[in-house]
């Protein structure tokens, strides 16, 4: 209830309120916490948790810098999207607030480029890479391959190249997306996506939620359609590696990873929750409340090695994939929750959001979150839920 909410003084500050922040921002009003969310999208889904909405880029520091000093926050966080996480980790040092990462590695967190360097020099597997400025000449890069905007996420600049005649293009669209004007040109690892979700507490790295990644095709390349617990594999021990060489030892951490021939390879880390309802599928799969543990972090209080502990025999997140067009209606929610073993269900969009060809994350419509007595059958839940729901839309063009 309102009046057993902290004070303003004690406020949590959380950058972004879309649906990769939802989790989080519940979890922090569930909790009492006086939340101010920052989004640059005043339809925001996640706003609706806040007590106070600041309309502003969760990337503009600035901006958001002077929000936290006006504010008198007791803690900033970043969840869901990666550029707000070497902000948050600036802001708090600069107001001397407590924080689970340092500059310094949040930093590396945020580069997929100074990633790739710190990974070469501490020994982590990892794809073969080279970085392009445009000066530089394409000749002698491999193909197949992957090209990526070094420090962007959500696809934006990324593309798989199958075909020599394909580099320079999609060298030059990482380029455009690149906050640097840098590409990353990365030798394309054949085999199953996996990611690590875990947890650090006091440097000892827990890891919890190792999930089969199922992606969708180009030119939606990367885009994940559902994350599957538990995976058939368990790299866990180079994704420690990853998060120890990056100097993470508190919060929590998100790695991607390609097993390929000669083993796992670290796709990239994230200093952070996944953006993709992980820690909501953490909580129905193991009983580990990640939210929790990351506003704890950010507010710095004692942080303890969370204690896995099945809860399911399978857990699933598959996300909602809606037709092109300006959405009217939607229809199937309510009988969709009430599919056993429906542990979440999220639609982001309201009518009037207009969809676009389906090439990002961000182009998801919406998400379910289903366990079962075994994988296979969290899956089955999963598909239902989708089969269930039904987006109406208009022609863009007429409407």
């Amino acid at each position: 209830m309102e009046g057993d909410r902290a004070p303003e003084g004690e406020a949590l500050l959380v950058l972004g309120a879309g649906p990769a922040q939802v989790g989080l921002l519940r979890a922090a009003r569930e909790r009492g916490l006086h939340v101010i969310a920052v989004d640059r999208d005043p339809r925001a889904p996640g706003f609706r948790y806040a007590d106070r909405r600041a309309i502003l880029s969760s990337e503009d520091e600035p901006a958001v810098e002077r929000l936290a000093r006006s504010a008198r926050i007791g803690g900033i966080v970043a969840p869901g999207t990666d550029w707000p996480v070497g902000i948050a980790a600036r802001i708090a040092d600069h107001l001397r607030l407590p924080h689970p990462l340092s500059p310094v590695s949040a930093a590396l967190a945020v580069s997929k480029l100074r990633q790739r360097a710190r990974f070469d020099e501490r020994g982590v597997p990892q794809p073969a890479w080279r970085a392009l400025t445009r000066e530089d000449p394409l000749d002698g890069l491999p193909v197949p391959a992957v090209v990526k905007a070094p420090d962007r996420q959500g696809q934006r600049g990324l593309s798989l190249v199958t075909r020599q005649s394909e580099l320079s293009g999609a060298v030059e669209r990482a380029f455009e997306a690149s906050r640097a004007g840098v590409a990353l040109v990365e030798e394309l690892v054949e085999g199953p996506e996996v990611t690590v979700n875990a947890f650090s507490a006091g440097g000892r790295f827990v890891p919890l939620t190792v999930t089969d990644r199922e992606t969708a095709d180009p030119p939606a390349f990367g885009v994940a359609l559902a994350h599957v617990w538990p995976s058939e594999h368990a790299p866990v021990e180079v994704a420690r590696l990853a998060t120890e060489a990056l100097g993470i030892e508190n919060g929590p951490t998100y790695t991607q990873l390609r097993l390929g021939p000669d083993g796992p390879r670290v796709v990239e880390l994230a200093a952070r929750l996944g953006g993709g309802h992980d820690a909501e599928l953490c909580r129905a799969a193991l009983g580990v409340d990640l939210n929790a543990l990351a506003i704890a972090a950010a507010l710095g209080e004692p942080l303890e090695a969370p204690r896995p502990q099945a809860q399911a025999g399978g857990a699933v997140t598959r996300f909602l994939v809606p037709p092109e067009g300006r959405l009217a209606t939607t229809h199937g929610v309510e009988e969709a929750r009430e599919v056993e073993g429906v542990v979440d269900l999220h639609v982001y969009r309201a009518p009037g959001h207009e969809f676009g060809p389906f090439r990002t994350g961000s182009d998801r419509a919406g998400a379910v979150i289903a366990v079962g007595t075994s994988r296979e059958e969290a899956l089955a839940r999963a598909r239902r839920v989708t089969d269930l729901i039904r987006f109406v839309v208009t022609d863009a063009e007429v409407a």
